[in-house]
């Protein structure tokens, strides 16, 4: 029971943020190569959904 809530945590602490920041780098290497287009806006956008920039960190003090 706790191995699969050690996974879970891990997916969602790593490997989240890892195909947000894949998606948004290759975004950005396409758009710089051919402009923008959809594939690039849809990369875009699922990174934002995956991990917003703004979210990203938030200080309290």
């Amino acid at each position: 029971m706790i191995q699969k809530r050690i996974a879970q945590w891990a997916v969602m602490a790593i490997a989240v943020p890892v195909a947000a920041a894949g998606a948004r780098r290759l975004s950005h290497t396409l758009e710089a190569r051919r402009g923008p287009s959809g594939v690039t806006r849809l990369l875009t956008k699922g990174a934002d959904m995956l991990r917003p920039e703004k979210a990203k960190r938030r200080r309290f003090f």
